[in-house]
């Protein structure tokens, strides 16, 4: 889906709200699914054992990183476990800058090899009304 398309829908869940009327979340859109880039340089391995399918992530804009100004960090319980990877940050961190309410969740872990199978994430917004 594109991000002008799921602008469109939040605006037009948004409009049909009495003005007192406190916003509801009513449905959870997939913004996508990714691996977590970078997970051996970072504190995954040191809390490998504590992490758990569902549990909230944190997306931090690093806006000024060095090596990708679209850089988009996954935190979890103050932990720096990696980031989106770049050839997927580019709507997330868009999306960040201008204040969408985005989550992200652990929907895998698996045990290999390859660090950048060992924690998925999915990222989703909510429609709200």
């Amino acid at each position: 889906m594109s991000w002008i398309r799921l602008a469109a829908i939040l605006l037009l869940a948004s409009l049909g709200l009495p003005a007192a009327a406190e916003p509801q979340v009513v449905a959870r859109l997939l913004v996508q699914e990714s691996p977590v880039a970078g997970y051996r340089y970072h504190d995954g391995k040191k809390v490998w054992k504590d992490l758990r399918v569902g549990d909230r992530l944190d997306l931090v804009r690093e806006p000024d990183n060095p090596f990708d100004p679209r850089a988009v960090r996954v935190d979890w319980q103050g932990h720096v476990l990696g980031y989106v990877p770049r050839l997927d940050n580019e709507g997330v961190s868009r999306q960040l800058d201008l204040g969408a309410p985005l989550e992200a969740r652990i929907v895998r872990l698996k045990k290999s090899r390859s660090p950048r199978q060992r924690i998925l994430l999915e990222i989703t917004t909510g429609v709200m009304r």
